[in-house]
């Protein structure tokens, strides 16, 4: 009887195997019938001066897609999978390069990745202010930064720069930092120094205390950097992502090494124009207040009477007079909205400068692998 089983089980298996052929050659057809129609929408969009990256539409195709699923395809998949078809699909539309916080295999990198896909061309960039020059000056469509970290909070050279640039945020992405010590080394008995972006180094720096007391510990420009150091020179390790150690050939001496298992980083893509409307959409601001008793609480009521959800208010330094200070906001809702409109004229009437920074479809800030 057993015997038979095993005899049976490849016949099967093969039945099985040539459904799966004519699924994928459906597949094929239905990729290949998707790219005509891709074309042709790059066709309208360059006759109509329309950008080829829709963030709204891209939002509302994966949000389909998952509605669609019966569940036996893991979500998980069927949103790379579809990411990367939309990717294909705006190579297709248009040639777009995106610049981004470098150098590769940084999460910055990966942000932009899981943001286009790999179809478009990624620049890296050593700043970001390098990044909004890029993009403002046209030589990069799109640009890639961090924004805030769940551990170490918010990035002061992004918002530096969005106090003062024309460029609108146009998206964002959440991405779960998973920091690993990565060397040419065999055993941390072997590693002698440690290199690292200074914010990577402050996510890890318990468990370096712990496990190697007796490394230095050195900053560096970028976990790329850092990651190029180790494959380089002996007795050298760097803390960055799976990704690096992937590209230079380093082996992972301990993986998931940050001190909070709860850390991720918020990345926003930034563009000429802020996106359309989805129904679930964030927008940004920055605005300064009048030198009284009681005003940011009297500018911030509005939101509360139009029913509107502040998400995120972060203070910074104005940079133009001594000891005053501008505020970022995050909210949700869109500029198109009337309760957002009337809610955002009346934070004018107590603030001496308000701009909106940004409007994009919103993302989820839960941890996801």
């Amino acid at each position: 009887m057993f015997a038979r089983d095993r005899q049976e089980a490849p016949e099967e298996m093969g039945v099985l195997r040539q459904k799966i052929d004519t699924v994928d050659a459906e597949i094929v057809r239905l990729l290949d019938e998707r790219a005509r129609f891709a074309r042709r929408i790059g066709e309208i969009k360059r006759e109509k001066g329309l950008d080829a990256y829709a963030p709204a539409r891209e939002r509302l195709v994966l949000d389909r897609v998952m509605s669609l699923s019966e569940g036996e395809f893991p979500r998980s998949g069927l949103e790379a999978v579809f990411r990367e078809i939309i990717s294909c699909s705006i190579s297709l539309e248009a040639r777009l390069k995106v610049a981004y916080l470098g150098p590769e295999t940084t999460f910055t990198h990966e942000a932009a990745r899981r943001s286009f896909g790999t179809s478009v061309e990624m620049a890296p960039r050593a700043t970001v202010a390098e990044v909004f020059t890029n993009v403002e000056r046209g030589e990069a469509q799109y640009g890639v930064v961090p924004v805030e970290n769940s551990m170490e909070g918010a990035v002061a050279h992004t918002l530096d720069e969005l106090m003062n640039s024309p460029l609108k945020i146009c998206g964002e992405i959440y991405l779960p930092v998973s920091q690993n010590l990565l060397s040419k080394e065999e055993s941390l008995g072997s590693v002698s120094r440690v290199f690292s972006h200074p914010m990577a180094l402050s996510q890890v720096s318990s468990w370096l205390r712990r496990e190697l007391p007796r490394a230095r510990v050195e900053e560096v420009e970028s976990t790329g950097e850092a990651a190029r150091k180790a494959a380089r020179e002996a007795g050298v390790a760097a803390v960055g992502s799976e990704l690096a150690a992937e590209v230079y050939g380093l082996n992972v001496l301990a993986r998931n090494i940050q001190d909070a298992r709860a850390n991720a980083t918020r990345f926003i893509v930034l563009g000429k124009s802020w996106s359309e409307p989805t129904g679930r959409d964030k927008t940004s601001v920055v605005f300064s207040v009048k030198d009284r008793p009681g005003v940011l609480r009297d500018a911030l009521a509005s939101f509360a009477e139009e029913g509107i959800n502040l998400t995120r208010i972060e203070s910074r330094p104005s940079r133009k007079r001594a000891w005053t200070y501008v505020f970022f906001a995050d909210f949700q809702g869109h500029p198109q909205e009337e309760r957002v409109k009337r809610a955002l004229m009346a934070l004018e009437e107590h603030c001496p400068y308000v701009s909106v920074i940004g409007a994009y479809p919103e993302v989820s800030a839960e941890v996801f692998g």
